[in-house]
């Protein structure tokens, strides 16, 4: 049986808190980041704790589906 030729996969990354909070009225959008991950060895969903310059801090960014 042929496995999978690609194990690994692009996913995008966005702040959590900008999108509980739905934006501050002086920030323009909502942060994203571009990244890989291994599906055979993170198949969950990836979290990451980045800079957010629309936050101006430090924050968990989660994956989302594309």
């Amino acid at each position: 049986m042929a496995k999978s030729k690609y194990v690994r996969v692009t996913i995008i990354l966005e702040c959590t808190s900008c999108v509980r909070n739905g934006v501050n009225k002086e920030s323009t959008g909502i942060s994203r980041y571009i990244t890989q991950k291994n599906r055979h060895n993170m198949p969950s969903r990836l979290e990451l704790k980045k800079f957010c310059p629309y936050c101006y801090k430090h924050t968990i960014h989660g994956e989302i589906k594309k």
